[in-house]
């Protein structure tokens, strides 16, 4: 139940990473347009797109790791048995799950203060809060977290059972 409730949010949030790149290819043209025609470009479209990237990238991060397309070679996890792939994913998990959880570690405190304070990024003309990119930051490394958890888990179900986790279980046929 919480695996479905995990992969559901990921999804809402890989569509929210969808519009955010839908709005962005507006933002980037009118800027690009309004320099060319009107030599007046679109004001604080440096700080809209550099904190946009920054949530894109952790909006998709959970989405990533939940389909698998986190850096993953079949030429060399072809090369093992079942139980070699179960601990590669198992090992990779562990390293997610650290090098994640640092993030969520290193980033809370941060955004409880751009939150409080009030931070904003930007000078002149359109200064951009920092806390929604600071929280989409927290909040997608808390879901990668949770992601790598669920595959450490079944890794280790694998590993332990030398069945891979997609594979059917071997019932008897009854006639």
């Amino acid at each position: 139940m919480l695996e479905n409730l995990n992969t559901r949010i990921v999804r809402v949030l890989l569509a929210g990473a969808a519009a955010i790149i839908f709005l962005l290819g507006f933002v980037v043209c009118t800027d690009v347009f309004g320099r060319a025609l009107f030599n007046s470009p679109l004001k604080g479209t440096p700080e809209i797109v550099s904190m946009s990237i920054v949530i894109i990238c952790f909006l998709l991060a959970g989405y990533s790791v939940q389909s698998g397309s986190m850096i993953y070679t079949d030429v060399f996890a072809s090369m093992f048995g079942v139980r070699g792939r179960a601990f590669a994913q198992l090992l990779s998990a562990v390293l997610g799950i650290l090098f994640f959880g640092l993030i969520v570690w290193g980033s809370y405190e941060p955004t409880l203060h751009a939150w409080v304070s009030g931070e904003y990024e930007g000078e002149g003309a359109l200064r951009v809060p920092a806390f929604p990119a600071r929280i989409v930051v927290l909040v997608g490394a808390v879901l990668v977290v949770i992601s790598y958890c669920f595959i450490a888990v079944h890794a280790a179900r694998a590993l332990v059972t030398g069945r891979a986790a997609d594979e059917p279980h071997s019932a008897p046929v009854q006639i």
